[in-house]
């Protein structure tokens, strides 16, 4: 898949390119129709498909503090992205000028001129350009201006509720796996680098990864049963992520501990999948009381894959 970032590098397709635009934030199942659609339509036309973003997220400008927990960073989106077989992903550095372009700036500088777009994909709510003064009306009269089609898309609903990325969030919130991975299409996991962290699992007997989030929130936090994505294989094992209110931490950290492991993860970039919560993040009156809980979080990982195994 072609990645490209900024309006300055933006790649124009010769032949055109069919284009859809949103977060995709998690790239949910509601993202997965968007996407088939978007396919199918660059099938029909024999053009490239590409999919728009913005980083950061819209909401992560207006205000930062309020905005909501990333279900995925923009590495994870690209790769969850490829996995959809789509030819490029064009991601927009969403700034004080970008936010600038009227609603005509941003069709004639970025779709038309920039992308060559021929045909696009969008949700009859969508909006865009300064004070979001562009809507689906205005982009269908566009087209017929500048020569694109728009097509919109259908909202996916399970058990009577709308698919999106806040219901997801609100069930990673109260720890109902299950909901969010139906929501998904796949269990919720995330991606990071490992790097050096302070050392204290080892010197509480239970070596941890510290592995880099680039988030300043996380969508869940506590102890989980995880299985863990390394090149030399996966493993099961159990993960703290969150705050650590024992320890303290400016910044929420994940920690898996992987069972039946020896080797070096420094450096390595792993996948973390969430299986089941075993409890909340909590503040123990010491390391000897912090260790007596990680074994017993330890023991309860262990159970549950061994109760998977028989299902």
């Amino acid at each position: 898949m072609l990645f490209f970032r900024g309006i300055h590098n933006i790649k124009r397709f010769e032949q055109g390119c069919v284009l859809t635009i949103g977060n995709f934030d998690g790239v949910h199942l509601g993202h997965k129709r968007v996407l088939q659609k978007l396919k199918a339509q660059g099938q029909e036309c024999n053009l490239p498909t590409v999919a728009m973003v913005f980083e950061p997220q819209p909401k992560e400008l207006f205000d930062s503090e309020a905005a909501p927990a990333r279900l995925s960073n923009i590495g994870e989106k690209a790769v969850l992205l490829a996995s959809e077989n789509i030819d490029a992903l064009a991601c927009m550095a969403f700034n004080a000028r970008f936010r600038g372009l009227s609603a005509q700036q941003f069709v004639e500088q970025v779709l038309v001129q920039g992308l060559n777009v021929k045909a696009l994909i969008v949700g009859d709510d969508f909006r865009f350009g300064c004070d979001r003064s562009g809507d689906f009306a205005f982009l269908q009269k566009a087209g017929l201006k500048h020569g694109f089609s728009v097509l919109a898309t259908n909202t996916v609903a399970q058990q009577g509720q709308r698919v999106s990325s806040t219901l997801i969030r609100d069930a990673l919130h109260t720890g109902n796996l299950d909901t969010a991975a139906q929501l998904l299409g796949r269990a919720f996991s995330i991606r990071g680098r490992v790097a050096h962290g302070q050392k204290l699992g080892r010197t509480l007997g239970v070596p941890t990864a510290n592995v880099i989030l680039k988030r300043n929130k996380t969508p869940l936090t506590g102890v989980f049963a995880v299985t863990v994505a390394t090149k030399a294989g996966k493993y099961n094992g159990v993960a703290n992520i969150g705050m650590r209110p024992t320890v303290g931490s400016l910044q929420p950290i994940l920690e898996p501990h992987l069972f039946d492991f020896a080797g070096d993860l420094y450096g390595q970039r792993i996948e973390v999948t969430f299986n089941k919560k075993i409890r909340d993040e909590k503040r123990f009156n010491g390391l000897d009381e912090l260790k007596a809980a990680i074994h017993q979080d330890i023991q309860l990982a262990k159970a549950y894959f061994e109760e998977s195994i028989k299902k």
